[in-house]
């Protein structure tokens, strides 16, 4: 980025950085990515994080405000003269004035990209299929597979599928549970079958009007479903769908004195018991909260936990504890 950072680090908000790089290489421009390489004493961000800059552009953070400006005049020398960088902070650093609060020695690699880069390329195949992608650089070489060859000085990212939330349902709820998550990232889907005409006015939602069952057909192991249709039959359809899906997160929002009754019904359609060992009803985290928003922070911590493999208590073993 050509300007100082803004003040305010509305930039930092985005966590995954290949739709920003994307937009910089679109415009026929090149970016440079900065990748943290090495990290030693702990810090806010893991090995791996990335930062995008562009002429006019900045995306993502690396510290918490502690080196994104000198990194950022560091990324405009890159661009300028098309050399990897090797930037240190911390012990060790060349820079002693720039402190990092948390104590930390952070290494960063910067490396300039070109629009045509075959790797990148690569990046963004499978990121627009949903495949999972090793990324592998040292600023001069690089490459984008399903393993990381090893060399000296790469640094290996690997890249998920961006994470999806499906809703479903259209009371307050469901509308905060969507909202909420795609302000936390999320790829936001909310399922109202046969609902109004006119789409939710929630920002970064789409909407989908079809039945539960083709409405989620092809769930993937990025995917998480949130059933809070407050209609018994709608809710058992979605289910019967999601919970035999590769989905790894499927929760239910409904009273605690019903859950055995939906359970058994289940039992009648078919579903095995390991099916039904992954419903997370009732849904969320309990944190105490009835309101919508109060929920909906139950539910995208609760997914959280479950995208980071944190322990959480699912299905009849949790209702068992509960009752």
């Amino acid at each position: 980025m050509d300007e100082p950072l803004p003040d305010w680090p509305i930039y930092g908000l985005a966590d995954d950085q290949r739709s920003a790089l994307r937009n910089v290489l679109a415009g026929g421009a090149p970016a440079v990515l900065a990748t943290i390489a090495a990290l030693d004493g702990g810090g806010p961000r893991p090995v791996g994080t990335q930062m995008v800059f562009g002429s006019d552009l900045a995306s993502g953070f690396l510290s918490g405000g502690c080196v994104e400006g000198d990194v950022a005049g560091h990324a405009r020398a890159c661009r300028a003269d098309g050399e990897p960088r090797r930037l240190i902070y911390g012990a060790g650093s060349p820079w002693p004035d720039i402190r990092l609060l948390c104590g930390a020695r952070i290494e960063i690699l910067l490396e300039r990209i070109a629009p045509d880069d075959p790797a990148t390329a690569e990046l963004f195949r499978r990121l627009d299929a949903r495949r999972p992608a090793i990324w592998a650089s040292d600023g001069r070489r690089r490459t984008c597979g399903d393993q990381a060859p090893a060399w000296p000085r790469a640094v290996v990212v690997r890249h998920d599928p961006v994470w999806r939330l499906v809703v479903l349902g259209g009371d307050p709820t469901a509308l905060a549970t969507a909202q909420l998550g795609a302000q936390s990232g999320f790829e936001t889907r909310l399922v109202r079958p046969r609902g109004p005409a006119t789409s939710p006015p929630l920002v970064g939602v789409s909407y989908d009007r079809q039945d539960p069952g083709p409405a989620l057909a092809g769930l993937d192991a990025w995917t998480a479903v949130a059933v809070c249709g407050h209609d018994i039959e709608l809710d058992h359809a979605a289910l019967v769908a999601a919970l035999p899906s590769p989905a790894p997160y499927v929760g239910l929002l409904g009273a605690r004195r019903r859950m055995p009754e939906r359970l058994e019904r289940l039992r009648v359609a078919g579903l095995s018991e390991r099916d039904l060992a992954r419903l997370r009803a009732p849904i969320g985290l309990d944190l105490g909260g009835k309101a919508p928003w109060e929920v909906a922070v139950s539910v995208i911590a609760e997914i959280m936990a479950v995208r980071h493999a944190q322990p959480v208590v699912a299905g009849p073993a949790r209702l068992a504890a509960e009752l």
